[in-house]
């Protein structure tokens, strides 16, 4: 990320009303948050996370998202999508478990759970709103929520009262837009951030360059990776499928946020040095993840 663009930010957050520390993300404080595998370890230590994602014509957002989650070191992921996906799941990633919405909304226990995931390539039909908001009342692990469940909550406003302790929420502006109003300035926005992430308890990731995670105790991280190339369709999906691996793994929302945040606009970094900023797709972010992790790996 250029850092004449953080320079600006910082200085935006600084003159902001609600934000009471600005921090910038660097490798060292993520290295801090990794520790090595215990060898005695098995694949419930790392969670069972399930991902609410795709419908008819967007499986692929369901794809992206489920390929990062598992390229994060989540022990299991469920991925509850339309049965019209199903195979198209399988087939791409044959990982993870699948269950259809209505299987779900009659008969899964989420307590089972650690962390969920909603929203990527949802839709904003009724019967997608009725499912999100059994999930949001429901359960009792934090969630990630991006996308279509975000504008469902936007449609909705009572389902922000739902959103479980500990959660996350990662819109890109026009999203938030959506949810605290319009804006005149990037100031104001954050600063409307920080007043949502304070009244809901939950921490707010606003997408953009650079990418700025606020907290609910007015803490604004400002993120250091990341280029122009990652802006394609489909890589807010891999933040929701990394940010929901960190989720289920028992990092706290903050630590979760910011962390995933870094761990994403590193993996686009690496990306675009493979194909380059005009060429890259989010596909190519989501592969890159292993050897972003190995390097944090490397470092411990």
């Amino acid at each position: 990320m250029d850092k004449k663009v953080i320079d600006e930010c910082i200085s935006q957050l600084n003159s902001a009303q609600g934000i009471g520390s600005v921090t910038t993300v660097t490798a060292p404080a993520v290295k801090q948050l990794i520790r090595p595998r215990d060898p005695r370890s098995y694949k419930g230590d790392y969670g069972h996370a399930l991902l609410y994602a795709g419908s008819l014509g967007m499986a692929g957002a369901a794809v992206l998202a489920s390929r990062a989650c598992l390229r994060s070191g989540v022990g299991l992921l469920t991925v509850c999508t339309p049965s019209c996906n199903n195979v198209i799941l399988q087939v791409s990633v044959p990982e993870a478990m699948t269950v259809s919405d209505d299987d779900i909304y009659a008969n899964t226990i989420l307590d089972r759970y650690k962390a969920i995931g909603a929203g990527p390539g949802l839709g904003r039909g009724a019967a997608q709103a009725a499912l999100l908001g059994r999930l949001l009342r429901s359960a009792t692990c934090p969630m990630v929520l991006d996308a279509d469940a975000l504008n469902i909550m936007a449609a909705d406003r009572s389902l922000l009262e739902a959103i479980p302790a500990g959660s996350v929420i990662t819109p890109h502006p026009g999203e938030l837009k959506r949810l605290v109003g319009d804006t005149t300035c990037y100031r104001e926005l954050i600063e409307r951030a920080a007043v949502l992430a304070s009244e809901y308890g939950i921490t707010v990731v606003v997408k953009g360059a650079p990418t700025v995670t606020v907290t609910p105790n007015g803490r604004a991280y400002v993120n250091s990776t990341g280029n122009p190339g990652m802006a394609t369709g489909g890589s807010g999906d891999v933040l929701t499928g990394i940010t929901l691996a960190l989720l289920a793994q028992g990092f706290d929302q903050e630590k979760a946020a910011y962390t995933a945040v870094y761990i994403h606009g590193l993996a686009g970094d690496v990306a675009a040095h493979t194909y380059g900023m005009t060429a890259m797709t989010s596909a190519d972010i989501a592969a890159s993840l292993p050897q972003v992790w190995q390097q944090f790996e490397n470092m411990i």
